[in-house]
């Protein structure tokens, strides 16, 4: 079972519900999430540090307030400060604040003067606004924003940083703490998956807090959060009596002169994945590269000596994937209409297959239902049309996927995988390593390689995408980002299935 990324008004009736069941007060439930923090902060960070404990007068300052406590009874060195009106503040943080008054008097700030200079080893904790932000930071307290964001010291933010929304685009002109850190409370947040808020969100790490285990399982979402769970339920060990017949007799077209790397990378990665027979056309002067360079696949040689011209025959195939290094000239255009009207088999798309769809939309109405698309922003841009911000591209991306009824795979950090009936898995795995030629080709290999194993093609993306990251990090802990190239990702795909046959492998290592 996946993580569920649950809305702010959700996660507010989890925190109801919780007080209900359990029949106790909010502070209680607010004490269990500080601990939960504090567990969490103590395994990741050294008690010799200084500590910045830098607090807002609603709730997630009343979070602050007890963190403080907590940390004092652990042996840190540190100091608590307050931003706000304090004849405002909410109840439970008022309690809070008397409770850590008996060891420690926390700091009125008023003007943004009074912080103190921290030393370059200190770690500040925001726990400014979290997820209680109701309107932009301006003011005093945007000023106390930009002094921690370029103070030099580590940013922990308590459950969401300040200046984030959990439901909607950072506003303009609004101070935004930029964490090093986050410690979030129980689920996944939707703003940790999207560019816009989620650069501000360097690493996370989820805590249970003990919020109502039934309401947690019958809420409904349409976004998740693959981890291991979800590899467990989607992935199958091969039976002994299977044969390569039964993982798939794939077709692959891709390539054209001077492209023919992307077929390649393509073809290794679809062999790697776990296709059973794989057949690659190429235009005539990509035979003797591709049989050199993939002697396992069988090749089919198109008329054009440059360019994908012709459609061969499909009879006989159960997957095709198309795209790699295809180019878009016009005989390359006629031929993949032709070959859109003949298939009825699941494909993946991609690269100059997605750049035709989008120049000449009458191709979309021949797209099989559930097909692969597998598209970066700017080819989704140029698929969906432009969005203001994250949220409206999210938007578009499930509205896309139920129109055409196909899977749609948004690239990028967190790559979201779009099915046509509304649901949405955000992936965990893979780093900026990724960022590099060839590496969308190698996942159109990785995909179609599922599809031939006989993955439902939702299915197949999910777990295509986990295995393509997971490769990369592999890839990344070996010889660092900055040195990946794509062929290292099919290197590294055999270790990647390794991992998710070890029984201790766990993604969810991130949730203390």
């Amino acid at each position: 079972m996946s993580l569920k990324i649950l809305t702010a008004e959700q996660i507010r009736e989890a925190d109801r519900v919780t007080i209900e069941e359990e029949k106790i007060e909010s502070l209680e439930l607010m004490e269990r999430a500080s601990a939960a923090f504090v567990r969490a902060f103590v395994k990741l960070y050294d008690e010799k540090r200084p500590v910045f404990v830098l607090c807002g007068t609603g709730n997630n300052g009343g979070d602050g307030m007890a963190i403080t406590r907590l940390l004092i009874s652990q042996q840190y060195k540190v100091s608590a400060f307050v931003v706000g009106d304090l004849e405002k503040a909410s109840k439970d943080f008022s309690t809070n604040k008397e409770r850590l008054e008996k060891f420690q008097t926390p700091q009125h700030v008023q003007e943004v003067g009074q912080l103190p200079e921290f030393p370059a080893d200190s770690i500040i904790i925001d726990a400014l606004l979290g997820s209680g932000l109701s309107r932009p930071i301006t003011g005093l307290l945007a000023e106390v924003v930009n002094r921690l964001n370029t103070s030099g010291a580590e940013i922990v933010a308590v459950d969401v940083p300040s200046g984030i929304y959990l439901d909607k685009p950072i506003e303009a002109g609004s101070a935004v703490v930029c964490a090093d850190m986050v410690i979030t409370f129980e689920v996944p947040k939707l703003a940790f998956m999207l560019p816009g808020s989620g650069k501000h969100v360097r690493h996370w790490k989820l805590v249970n807090i003990g919020l109502s285990k039934s309401y947690l399982n019958e809420v409904k979402t349409t976004n998740c959060f693959t981890d291991t769970s979800t590899i467990a339920d989607i992935y199958r060990r091969r039976d002994k009596w299977t044969h390569k017949g039964d993982y798939g007799k794939i077709l692959l077209i891709a390539g054209s002169k001077g492209k023919m790397g992307a077929g390649v990378l393509c073809a290794r990665a679809c062999l790697r994945s776990g296709a059973g027979l794989l057949t690659v056309h190429v235009p005539a002067s990509g035979y003797t590269i591709i049989q050199t360079s993939v002697p396992e696949a069988m090749a089919l040689v198109d008329s054009s000596e440059e360019e994908f011209s012709a459609p061969p025959v499909l009879d006989g195939f159960n997957v095709i994937g198309v795209g790699p290094g295809l180019g878009t000239a016009e005989h390359t255009r006629q031929a993949f209409k032709k070959m859109l009207q003949q298939v009825d088999v699941p494909m993946v798309l991609d690269a100059d297959a997605l750049n035709l769809l989008a120049r000449y939309p009458d191709l979309m109405e021949h797209l099989p239902k559930k097909a692969i698309l597998t598209p970066h922003p700017k080819e989704f841009e140029r698929l969906a049309g432009s969005w203001q911000h994250d949220y409206e591209r999210l938007e578009k991306q499930k509205e896309f996927s139920r129109k055409h009824g196909v899977v749609l795979v948004l690239k990028g950090p967190h790559t979201s995988i779009a099915a046509p009936d509304g649901r949405v898995y955000f992936n965990s795995t893979g780093n900026p390593g990724l960022a590099t030629g060839g590496t969308g080709d190698v996942l159109t290999g990785i995909l179609a390689g599922m599809l031939g194993q006989g993955y439902e093609p939702f299915d197949a993306a999910v777990l295509g995408v986990f295995l393509h990251g997971l490769a990369a990090d592999l890839a990344a802990r070996d010889m660092g980002e900055e040195a990946i190239i794509a062929s290292d990702l099919i290197t590294f795909l055999p270790k990647a299935y390794q991992k998710i046959n070890d029984p201790s492998f766990n993604i969810s290592a991130q949730v203390f």
